[in-house]
């Protein structure tokens, strides 16, 4: 498949190349990467789908320095799906086994259709080796193109510089939500949404109006003209493409962050997990859930108490909150909801909310917080001390279980 615009006079000569028979196709493609010049192999390869090595041994044929093979006129052509079977065709756990070893270790924009892979392709080759599949580089990287993978060069999307154990933190969060989903142990993604303005105020984007009529709002966002400010906390799951989403009024501490974890254990996880023996959050690591927050883990304590189960934090490394699953799966579905909607009341906000819906089938709950989350609480070293909290081997900082204070370490 060509990867970038065709010109015009490729566009016509691709048709006609479509005629011709195997070996045919072969001398023209040829033909035309030597017209081109430098960079021709590489750009008929990308536009015909012929191997460069294909390419290049045609040219020796069609200069002379090779004798034409058969497949020329009055020789016999090979039929249409003859010749060597491609590995993967022959060893279909191959594939298999690829798609194994890039789900723990692709990384970018989760929202992309395409994908990239921070192994090389020499890198997976000696991998898949060891895993009992002997292929060479090139054709891990025709499995790549087949598999939606693409080679990209870097984009500015990350807030910070890269940790140096980011790629090793995902591997292991990536072990953790298998495990416990196949357990049938719930896993939440958490995170608090940009701070709002409730009123009459312009939100971004467009929505359907009749000609001449649209919606009037403030032409400043004082705010002072708000009837207040709106904290959204989301909860996650997952397995079951459900949320729970607390909009407090007050202010976005590490108790509203727990507190929002007990609405979505109060509304969504007693009935859908009675058999729960653990839960998995997945949080980022700075903001009222960050990784050092005393107050965060004293708050979860008294949660992982009262519903008598452990609690599992993994965090993911700083600044890498896009690769947070309740961004892209829940947080943009709500931006796109409200788009264009001024958010006028806090009841707005929740029936908003509760209106998102996807194709895939998402659901979401919307409750009010009206509670008072006062900030600047501190907590003692002592109060720390007495947590029944199990840091975890790997990346201690950013994993760890905390048990209800009846249950040992």
């Amino acid at each position: 498949m060509p990867r970038r615009g065709l010109s015009a006079e490729e566009k016509r000569w691709l048709k006609v190349l479509v005629t011709l028979n195997e070996a045919q196709q072969r001398w023209y493609v040829a033909d035309k990467a030597l017209d081109v010049g430098w960079g021709g192999v590489s750009r008929l390869s990308e536009i015909t789908g012929f191997s460069r090595t294909t390419i290049t041994k045609a040219i020796r044929e069609v200069t002379g320095r090779r004798p034409l093979r058969e497949g020329a006129v009055g020789f016999l052509v090979r039929q249409s799906g003859g010749g060597r079977k491609k590995v993967e065709d022959t060893n279909p756990g191959l594939l298999r086994e690829l798609q194994s070893i890039l789900a723990e270790t692709t990384a970018g924009d989760p929202t992309s259709l395409l994908k990239w892979t921070t192994k090389s392709t020499r890198g997976l080759a000696d991998e898949l080796a060891r895993r009992g599949h002997p292929v060479s580089w090139r054709t891990v990287a025709r499995c790549l193109h087949d598999l939606d993978y693409s080679l990209q060069s870097n984009r500015k999307t990350i807030e910070g510089s890269d940790h140096p154990n980011r790629d090793a933190q995902f591997r292991y969060i990536n072990r953790q939500v298998t495990h416990h989903i196949t357990r049938g142990d719930p896993v939440i993604s958490v995170d608090t949404k940009k701070k709002e303005l409730v009123g009459n105020f312009r939100n971004a984007g467009r929505t359907w109006r009749k000609k001449g009529h649209p919606e009037a709002v403030n032409v400043h966002d004082y705010p002072h003209l708000a009837e207040g400010k709106a904290f959204t906390y989301g909860a996650y799951d997952v397995a079951r493409d459900r949320a729970v989403v607390s909009v407090g009024i007050s202010h976005d501490t590490a108790a509203f962050a727990v507190e929002s974890v007990r609405r979505w254990w109060q509304l969504d996880g007693t009935h859908l997990y009675r058999r729960a023996q653990r839960l998995l959050i997945c949080a980022d690591s700075g903001g009222s859930n960050g990784s050092r927050l005393r107050a965060w883990k004293l708050h979860l304590q008294r949660f992982a108490n009262e519903i008598a189960i452990p609690i599992t934090v993994c965090h993911y490394p700083p600044g890498t909150s896009k690769w947070n699953k309740i961004e892209h799966r829940l947080f943009s579905f709500i931006s796109i909801s409200w788009k264009g909607q001024p958010l006028r009341s806090y009841e707005t906000m929740i029936n908003l909310i509760q209106g998102t819906r996807t194709r895939t089938g998402l659901s979401v709950k919307a409750v009010l917080d009206r509670n008072e989350y006062p900030t600047g609480v501190k907590v003692s070293k002592a109060e720390f001390n007495n947590l029944n909290i199990r840091f975890h081997a790997t990346h201690p900082n950013w994993n760890y279980t905390i048990r209800p204070a009846a249950v040992s370490h």
